[in-house]
């Protein structure tokens, strides 16, 4: 091999009427705008398909005669000229949700971090739903013009690509990122060279350059390890693979993004006034704050902590304890024994911060760490906030379980990416006109029932016919690639009815979720399929972990079943789930089934992509549909009921047959109940029915939203307020946190006196306490009267309220403090009532996020 002297890009020769055709396909607002991916794909479609649906690899190959010849085509220049002015109002209106919100003069840059970003399939930065989610989060920050910025990391192979073998057994392949050829830009300074930063790994530097990818109005930062400057091959491969090598390879992995993104964005002339971490992969930027600040200001570690912590912000998207993040404590030594004197730490002091005890076993989890250094955390769906509740409550030992500080904002779906172009037009025509930018306005979805059922219906069935046709061209592909005879490959034009019910089940392959669940009763399974008048079909798709061998059996365990004669043609697995076969799989089913072991899926996106496109949803009530489901907008397998690890089998059996009832008794019929004008108006009502409950709220327009109100601003208000010109203020609440811990074991709740002990309904009951404070003051406190039903092991049950006490005066004789409140019950019964103490002061987010509470 010949190393170079220099590199050079070459870039395409557009002629001057095209040459912003490079500006659009470098910002990836074309992965949302239909009108943008209509000019790219009219400027060749041929070439448009091959690259892979990549704009930037396509104008590098693209002949010069076809750009001289487009370059003289009024069609196609007014096409491009209509493009460009969506494209700059978008990019430059002021008229935005944020600034109309909040203003326009204070823009805080707010750090969304997050190991994956799923934006568009020609950049493989993901693996599945988390990078989908994130990068969908960035599309709607972007059309409500919040100041956010993303940072991760840039995968040289990403995730791997699927193929399978002759026997159905999941490969994989890892084909490699041509940057060059990708939308994405390398970041350089004034000098012209690129930016780098450096991060201490086990007592050596490591290097990393960074770039920059355009989505909308947000930029998002990638950071990558492959540079000469990195000496040592592991270095330089570390940002090869999502979620490749060992644990050493993942830890390292993740001081490159946390701590290493923190002084990527330092490098790029920006401060985060606040930090999101989306799970906790990228915890270490928490410590990278706090040595910043420490170094920066001379503070302590404690006063540091508490300055940063008021403006992190964490995101948990595990149901499962085995699902965390965790390292062994000789991985922490290794990466951080440097570390620990430069924070003033010890190493029991460091190891704290993240310790969790199982068993005889002590691991350091990055949950725990994100946790103890974050004002505010939420779960990712109403059940998974419960869930993270009971999970984490031994963090919180004291604090009533519906109290944890750990709430709930339900994921959604970017709904530009994903409807298709024929709803939209749909839409356009009976909806006010507004939807597209206020798809989580509930009125502007009031209007769905003036969509004539034919239309309605006939767009749907476009949409499952091109699905149907794109399946049969990837199953052929398989086929061939595999070397399979010319009989098999010539009948993979005859799989699947373009007319017939379509159920479509795409998932990442874990054992939880159940592929196979629908295999039980193979006889009953070839009833409901191979019915003459009212045939049903099955589309697959999904990768397992490259070291899931459980999932990747499930995998070819479809792929035996849909070789058997009765579901050759009625079921089929697509190789390589990707963003391309997501999109015609939600845009073109009828029914979107998902079957995974309750409370175990914690969000779960995919199903919410098939409301837009008029499809239903069959599901166990986990994840969003717990919450979203009723039975006017889709079905429900089961009730709910959650079963222990030990009757899993029983589970499978009762909710395999809960689902064979359901197709048999309900959708089949459903779906083939047709007027005289062969339009199933019934199914019709009940996907209107879900466009219009569930559109308003399953998007991430609404949860972007929420986040932004909820924890960005208030976290970046209370950052404002902390850190104010000498930090006096975040000082002083520092110091107030120390003295607090330190005399807390003070507090006690000497006597409580209730009165009467039968009380009429109605009737107001007043209860006086006396509290010891130590050497606290009431103003450090809050005391509160916490009431509810009693159950029946003789403890309040959840629910119960909780109202804060009055300060009546002090018993000078005990040093000890009296405070009173009332409460009324309208309902007969056994009530139980108990006094606590909680912290309190204005920069503390949550009384209950330091674990201090003290019970009468």
């Amino acid at each position: 091999m010949v190393k170079p002297v220099a590199t050079i890009n070459v870039v395409p020769n557009l002629p001057d009427p095209l040459k912003r055709l490079q500006e659009l396909a470098y910002n990836l607002r074309w992965a949302w705008d239909h009108e943008t991916l209509a000019l790219f794909r009219r400027l060749d479609p041929d070439l448009w398909e091959t690259t892979g649906r990549n704009p930037v690899w396509m104008l590098g190959l693209i002949s010069q005669e076809r750009l001289e010849f487009v370059a003289e085509d009024t069609a196609f220049l007014a096409h491009l000229n209509r493009v460009l002015a969506e494209f700059d109002d978008y990019m430059t209106s002021t008229d935005t949700w944020f600034r109309q919100r909040y203003g326009h003069e204070d823009r805080p840059t707010i750090a969304y971090f997050s190991m994956e970003f799923g934006l568009t399939e020609c950049l493989q930065n993901y693996s599945g739903g988390l990078g989908v989610l994130s990068g969908d989060h960035l599309k709607s920050a972007s059309d409500l013009d919040i100041p956010l910025v993303g940072v991760g990391l840039l995968y040289q192979e990403g995730y791997f690509q699927q193929y399978l073998n002759a026997d159905g057994y999941q490969q994989e392949n890892y084909p490699i990122n041509d940057y060059a050829n990708l939308p994405v830009t390398l970041q350089r300074g004034d000098d012209g060279h690129p930016i780098q930063i450096s991060v201490s790994i086990a007592g050596h530097p490591l290097y990393a350059q960074i770039w920059k990818v355009q989505v909308g109005r947000i930029p998002l930062y990638l950071l990558d390890t492959n540079i000469p400057e990195n000496e040592k091959l592991e270095d330089r491969n570390l940002t090869d693979r999502l979620y490749g090598g060992d644990r050493r390879t993942r830890i390292r992995q993740e001081i490159l993004m946390g701590i290493g993104g923190i002084r990527a964005l330092e490098a790029l002339g920006l401060r985060p006034a606040v930090c999101h971490m989306n799970e906790g992969h990228s915890a270490f930027l928490a410590l990278e704050r706090i040595r910043q600040l420490m170094t920066e200001r001379h503070l302590s570690f404690s006063q540091a902590k508490e300055i940063t912590t008021a403006s992190n912000i964490f995101t948990t998207h595990t149901p499962v304890p085995a699902g965390l993040e965790r390292f062994d404590f000789d991985l922490i030594d290794e990466h951080f024994s440097d570390l620990y004197p430069k924070l003033g730490l010890t190493r029991e002091e460091f190891l704290n911060l993240g310790r969790e005890r199982l068993g005889h076993d002590e691991l350091f989890s990055m949950a725990v760490l994100a946790l103890k250094l974050s004002s505010a955390a939420n779960g990712v769906a109403k059940l998974h906030g419960i869930v993270s509740r009971n999970m984490w409550q031994w963090v919180y030992p004291h604090v009533p379980e519906p109290e944890i500080p750990i709430e709930s904002i339900t994921n959604g779906i970017h709904v530009q990416t994903w409807i298709s172009r024929e709803m939209g037009t749909l839409l356009d025509r009976y909806l006010d006109p507004s939807w597209r930018q206020g798809e989580d306005n509930p009125e502007v979805w009031e209007n769905i029932d003036s969509i004539p059922d034919t239309e309605l219906w006939r767009s749907h069935e476009r949409r499952r016919e091109r699905l149907v046709a794109f399946t049969r061209q990837r199953l052929s592909r398989q086929l061939i690639g595999r070397g399979a005879s010319r009989s098999e490959i010539e009948a993979a034009a005859e799989v699947l009815d373009p007319d017939a019910l379509t159920i479509g089940f795409a998932r990442r392959f874990a054992t939880y979720k159940r592929a196979t669940l629908l295999f039980r009763d193979i006889e009953r399974l070839k009833a409901i399929v191979n019915n003459p008048d009212r045939p049903v079909q099955f589309i697959f798709a999904g990768k397992a972990h490259p070291h899931d061998t459980a999932g990747k059996e499930l995998i070819r365990d479809i792929v035996r079943f849909s070789r058997m004669p009765d579901f050759r043609h009625s079921i089929v697995f697509i190789e390589n789930y990707d963003m391309n076969v997501a999109r015609y799989l939600v845009q073109g089913v009828d029914v979107w089934l998902n079957n995974p072991r309750r409370p175990k899926e914690a969000s779960g996106t995919s199903g919410m992509k098939v409301i837009y496109n008029g499809g239903l949803n069959c599901s166990i009530l986990d994840g969003w549909w717990a919450e979203a489901y009723n039975p006017l907008v889709g079905w429900s397998i089961g009730n709910g009921e959650e079963y222990p690890e030990h009757e899993a089998e029983q589970q499978d059996d009762i909710e395999s047959r809960a689902l064979y009832n359901l197709l048999e008794q309900d959708i089949v019929p459903l779906f083939y109940e047709r007027g005289r004008d062969n339009v199933p108006h019934e199914w019709l009502d009940r996907v209107k029915n879900s466009m219009r409950t569930l559109s308003p709220v399953f998007n991430t327009r609404r949860m972007v939203r929420q986040y932004t109100e909820k924890y960005y601003m208030p976290g970046y208000e209370r950052s404002q307020r902390i850190t104010d010109v000498d930090l006096r203020n975040g000082r002083d609440y520092a110091a107030w946190r120390s003295n607090l811990e330190a005399e807390w074991s003070g507090v006690e709740v000497l006597k409580v006196d209730v009165g009467e002990h039968q009380i009429a309904v109605g009737s107001e009951v007043e209860v006086r306490a006396e509290v010891k404070l130590g050497k606290l003051t009431p103003d450090d406190v809050r005391v509160e009267l916490y009431y509810g039903q009693l159950g029946t092991d003789g403890t309040i049950e959840a629910g119960a309220l909780a109202q804060e006490m009055q300060l009546q005066g002090a018993n000078d004789d005990t040093g000890t403090y009296i405070y009173t409140g009332c409460f009324t019950d309208h309902t007969t019964g056994g009530r139980g009532l108990s006094v606590r103490v909680l912290p309190d002061h204005e920069f503390l987010p949550n009384p209950f996020q330091l674990g201090l509470i003290t019970w009468a």
